[in-house]
């Protein structure tokens, strides 16, 4: 095997590549709101998400808002507004079909007749009033907490799935339709394993997990590089169960920014936000991650479902959001370039190209250290770096000079924790090696 597949050999599935993919299927940079059914600040969410440059927004759908009274179905106005308010910002919008309503079975998961009839008619009520509006639908959220080992618990969920696809597509027949919300202890206990063996990937356009691993017993198993090799583990090990490559949706991942045991500091927060997110483009089953979430769900610093989000309860940015802001562009705009990127335990050196133009997206893990890169451009004075460390100023020259032989010119920056683009130029056929 060639050294460069070696060092990179726990990211190639050897499978089918993103280059089959449907145009649709492009990397989506995503975030979870509360905004759908709430009245929240909708119109400076909405400006916010657009300038971040997310592309997709998951939010509830909730069926016990869908059907306040029995057998009385409708679309509230807030869900048009917020629909209106994504289109306007040109957003795309991902919709979670589910939850109890409190009418049937005191809210039980729709596994008895009169409940699955129940839910197939909001479904069916749903998707045929916002036919047209919704980019993915997903079914149910994690499903599997109830009790991740279950077997019934998970063939009951499988056998919901495939009618509500079958409904969804019929209604709407653009729609995507992802289901799982596998949470990181289904994917341990082997929900997520059940599903595929119960051929459910035959009616839906991908897989939904939620891979936190925040609170993972260890600090190494808390690590972006750490997670990456363990959902690395699931994809393959989903593949061989399905003789084929299973799309993966990550429609929930993040770590929190609280003072608390499974919290990082607001900083290791964008750091882990931008080593994810590349981690996540480079790997060849995932076509999306959505943070969860948009802002901070309350204000008390010890309390962790207060602090996941990119913004604070004011709508202020975080370093997180700096750093998706800086990031996205070369997610969703670049290609990356696998055969032209290097992976060691402690230095990532991933090449994008967008075009003739080049970037290398670098850093490592424990100390900084100093790293010579090269380009095939010809380049003179300064390296244009985006450090996300400082993620609001943007791209500029640093103090790194190109040094440019006959073939290609070289430069020795120094990479550190947080992940730094640098542009290579574009790409000249006259100065190559």
């Amino acid at each position: 095997m060639p050294r460069l597949l070696q060092r990179i050999g726990w990211l190639l599935l050897g499978l089918v590549t993103l280059g089959h993919a449907r145009a649709a299927d492009n990397f989506i940079v995503g975030v979870g709101t509360h905004l759908l059914n709430g009245s929240g600040p909708l119109a400076r969410s909405a400006q916010l998400m657009g300038e971040a440059g997310v592309v997709s927004v998951r939010d509830d759908l909730f069926w016990s808002t869908a059907e306040q009274q029995p057998g009385h179905l409708l679309i509230i106005p807030n869900w048009q507004r917020y629909l209106l308010a994504l289109r306007d910002r040109q957003l795309g919008n991902l919709l979670i079909l589910g939850y109890g309503n409190p009418y049937y079975e005191n809210g039980a998961k729709p596994r008895s007749l009169l409940v699955k009839d129940a839910f197939a008619n909001y479904v069916n009520f749903v998707s045929r009033r916002l036919r047209g509006q919704v980019d993915f639908y997903e079914v149910w959220n994690e499903w599997d907490l109830e009790d991740p080992s279950n077997e019934a618990l998970s063939s009951d969920y499988a056998a919901l799935v495939v009618d509500t696809a079958k409904l969804l597509r019929r209604n709407d027949p653009n729609v995507r339709v992802l289901a799982g919300a596998v949470s990181s202890e289904g994917m341990d206990k082997g929900f997520a394993d059940r599903l595929i063996q119960a051929g459910i990937m035959e009616d839906l356009d991908g897989l939904s997990l939620h891979p936190y691993v925040h609170c993972r017993k260890t600090l190494a198993g808390n690590t972006p590089e750490n997670w990456m090799k363990w959902l690395n583990d699931t994809a393959q090990r989903l593949n061989a169960l399905a003789n084929r490559e299973v799309p993966l949706y990550l429609t929930e991942m993040s770590w929190p920014s609280s003072d608390e045991p499974c919290g990082v500091s607001e900083t290791t927060q964008a750091a882990y936000l931008a080593r994810s997110f590349f981690l996540a483009r480079m790997h060849p089953n995932i076509r999306g991650m959505w943070w969860y979430d948009l802002f901070n769900d309350g204000r008390d610093a010890k309390e962790r479902e207060h602090n996941f989000g990119l913004l604070d309860n004011d709508l202020n940015p975080k370093p997180a959001y700096l750093a998706l802001k800086a990031i996205a562009p070369y997610l969703t705009q670049y290609r990356f370039e696998r055969e032209r990127s290097t992976v060691t335990d402690s230095l990532y050196q991933l090449r994008f190209s967008k075009g003739d133009e080049q970037v290398l997206v670098t850093w490592a893990i424990g100390q900084s250290r100093q790293v010579k890169i090269d380009s095939s451009a010809l380049l003179k004075g300064g390296v244009h770096v985006l450090d996300t460390r400082q993620a609001g100023v943007g791209m500029r020259e640093g103090e790194s000079q190109w040094d440019c032989g006959e073939h290609y010119c070289t430069a020795v920056i120094t990479a550190s924790e947080f992940p730094k683009i640098i542009s290579l130029g574009k790409a000249n056929w006259l100065f190559t090696r």
